[in-house]
Formats: C-alpha cells, sequence, structure tokens
C-alpha cells in the first residue's frame, strides 16, 4: 500500500495519455495490496469520476482526491488520542483483548497498560488465557515489567473465572483499567467463540454494564485472512476497535481499509516495533499522509 501511492508518480507517467489504463492499474494495485475489491472500487470512483468530468491531467490533485478518499474511509468521527477509545465514568473500566494466536496480543496487552500507565492510571492484568501453555508467564514478565498487578488461576481453569476474580479486585482496591487477555486459538473454533462469549456474560453479571471496549488483535501482515477473522470474532462478541500491530515490518496496509470499509470497524491503536513503547493512537490524518509521503 505505501509502496503503490509512494509510486503513484511512477504509474501517471506511464497511462497519462490513457486515463482509463491510469486507473485500472491503480486499482488493481490496491488490491494486490490487500485492499478489499469492494473497497478498492470505493476508492477509485469517486476520484475517477471527478477526474474525467474536470479532464484533470495533474498527479497532484489526483493524489487529493484520493486522499480525500481514503481519509473518509478511516475518519473514526473522532479527535485523536485517548478521546476514541472508552473509559467508563465507573472504575474500573473493563477492555477485553480478543485475536488469534501469533498477532502479538499479549505483547500488545503491554503496551496499552505501559501507554495509560504513564497517563498515571492505574492497571491490572487478567491472564484469562488459561490453556496456551506459557501464557500466563508471558503475561505474568510483563507485570513484572511494568510493575503491575496481575490475577491468574491455575492452567485449564476457568477464564470466566479469573475475569470474575479480576473484577472483584479491582472494584476493591479502586483500580483504573483491567485489560482482559483472552485465549487466541484460531477463530474457527466454536468453543473458543463460546468461552469470549462467557466472559462478556460474566463482566456483564458483574458490573450491570458491557465490556467498555472488545478490542481485537490484527498482525497486517496477515493479509485478506484478517478480514475473515475479524469478521467471525466480530458476530461472536461485537468488536469496537482493532489494534493493529507489526505496521513497521513487511505490512501492505491496505487491510486497515478493507476492514473499516467493510465491517466498519474503527482502528484504534497501532503498534510499529518491539519495543514497550512502540504504540500510539491510530491517527487516520496521520496514517493518510504516510500513504503519500
Amino acid at each position: 500500500m505505501q509502496r503503490l501511492l509512494k509510486n503513484l508518480n511512477l504509474i501517471w507517467n506511464k497511462f497519462k495519455k490513457s486515463n482509463d489504463s491510469f486507473w485500472d492499474e491503480v486499482e488493481e494495485q490496491l488490491i494486490l495490496n490487500d485492499v478489499g475489491a469492494s473497497t478498492a472500487n470505493d476508492i477509485i470512483v469517486g476520484a475517477r469520476e471527478h477526474s474525467f468530468k474536470e479532464n484533470i491531467n495533474d498527479i497532484e490533485i489526483i493524489k487529493e482526491f484520493l486522499k480525500e478518499k481514503i481519509l473518509k474511509i478511516l475518519d473514526n468521527d473522532s479527535s485523536s488520542g485517548s478521546s476514541i477509545v472508552k473509559f467508563s465514568n465507573e472504575i474500573p473500566t473493563i477492555w477485553m483483548m480478543v485475536g488469534v494466536n501469533g498477532v502479538g496480543k499479549t505483547s500488545t496487552i503491554a503496551k496499552i497498560a505501559n501507554l495509560f500507565k504513564n497517563q498515571s492510571k492505574s492497571i491490572l492484568l487478567t491472564a484469562a488465557d488459561t490453556y496456551r501453555a506459557a501464557a500466563f508467564e508471558q503475561i505474568d514478565y510483563y507485570a513484572k515489567l511494568l510493575n503491575i498487578e496481575i490475577v491468574h488461576h491455575q492452567r485449564y481453569s476457568d477464564p470466566g473465572a479469573v475475569v470474575y476474580d479480576s473484577i472483584e479486585k479491582a472494584i476493591a482496591k479502586k483500580i483504573d483499567l483491567v485489560l482482559i487477555d483472552t485465549a487466541g486459538r484460531m477463530h474457527t473454533s466454536y468453543n473458543l467463540m463460546e468461552e469470549l462469549k462467557k466472559i462478556k456474560k460474566v463482566i456483564y453479571k458483574k458490573l450491570c454494564r458491557e465490556a467498555d471496549e472488545i478490542l481485537m488483535v490484527i498482525d497486517s501482515t496477515t493479509g485478506q485472512n484478517a478480514k475473515i477473522q475479524t469478521a467471525t470474532f466480530n458476530e461472536a462478541v461485537g468488536l469496537t476497535g482493532i489494534v493493529l500491530t507489526k505496521t513497521d515490518g513487511t505490512s501492505k496496509g491496505g487491510i486497515i481499509l478493507t476492514i473499516k470499509n467493510e465491517l466498519n470497524i474503527p482502528i484504534k491503536f497501532i503498534t510499529n516495533g518491539e519495543k514497550i513503547n512502540n504504540i500510539d493512537f491510530f491517527s487516520p490524518v496521520k496514517f493518510t499522509e504516510m500513504l503519500f509521503t
């Protein structure tokens, strides 16, 4: 995606005598960069029609058309910063973190914990992934690194019970934010989805309200399969946002546009490295400008 939009000039110079060929090439490259066909069409149509109608032959003006279309897709209807995520008026705020194994979910939880600890919020980690080998050891490592509390049970214990105890502790100790690490078996697992639904019910039963955020962690290098995963999790638990990881590597980036446009789930955080502070709130404006820089 970044490669495509930075090379628009090359495509333009190749096809500028035939606008049809230029737009066809841009749309093809969007799809090759993990933008779904429907989303690619949405991006191209308005800019293409305006270009033809006004007989525009200036690549810089065309870039502005494309920026406007992409920004409209990515806009979360909120200002950048912590306002794009939801905190409860009554403590504790509860965030469920979901996603398949291998996307960087636990390390992302640590990055979020560090981000808000630095904003003077008290944090509690919940080790509700009780099945994966070394899952507790991994999240416990981050709890010790950040010097924050953690609630856990023995391996193979009921994740719902861990969440219940975690909320009780957060209420008793007046903790601001509870981050729940859930199991990440493949999204096709019926048992996993039922387990996540049960955790949602435990939260509601204990607090008489839903989790404040249900954030899905997605590896940006996954490609179109990430859309399938996201749709399945969203159907099961109702996602409130996406955390996109590994945006500094070989990511094509198009999956961001596809998920937001076709599933209407906002991107709330991005991570771009291995360090504990390599996380930021997602800014549609900054991301769009980066694509064309």
